[in-house]
């Protein structure tokens, strides 16, 4: 498979590693996954994530707000998010940032708020994804993996919209 020009590459960090998605255009994915890490998990999320970023060479990297007033991020994961910057610009990669509010904005007119919402949202419009969306959790659940890909997805879904010269209108005007 040939790699694409101009990717936008999202990454979503969680307690055990990260999900991620590059897309070629707004409802294009060029690839996706999810990342487990053990151990020291913001060297082995570094690497893996330093050698996503040789093979994709993305255009942009989209990263959801880390800061303390912006988001309810723990100390380890912003600290991972500005080494991902610091690696991501040392390559001379884009890097937005885009906060939750930003993204609900964006899922607002197809009536999705919350983070279930929206990944359901992300499903209907990224075909790739619809056999990957997990259940909605009970309350005394934790949140399922696999929500992390579908968080990186609304990043790139909001950077397509907000970002990069609105390339496309609403996600209410797709199948």
């Amino acid at each position: 498979m040939k790699k694409p020009l101009g990717l936008t590459f999202a990454i979503h960090a969680t307690d055990r590693g990260f999900g991620y998605v590059a897309f070629e255009g707004p409802f294009t994915p060029y690839d996706w996954g999810i990342v487990f890490a053990r151990g020291d998990k913001n060297a082995v999320c570094l690497r893996k994530i330093e050698m996503m970023l040789d093979r994709f060479a993305p255009e942009t990297l989209l990263l959801e707000a880390y800061g303390k007033g912006s988001s309810l991020r723990s100390d380890r994961i912003a600290r991972l998010y500005r080494a991902i910057i610091s690696l991501a610009s040392s390559r001379s990669v884009d890097v937005v940032v885009y906060s939750r509010a930003d993204i609900k904005a964006v899922f607002r007119p197809v009536g999705a708020g919350t983070r279930q919402e929206i990944a359901l949202a992300v499903a209907r419009h990224v075909d790739a994804f619809r056999h990957r969306l997990p259940r909605p959790r009970k309350p005394w659940e934790s949140e399922d993996r696999r929500m992390a890909l579908f968080n990186a997805g609304a990043l790139v879904l909001t950077h397509f919209r907000l970002g990069a010269a609105g390339l496309f209108d609403d996600l209410s005007q797709t199948s």
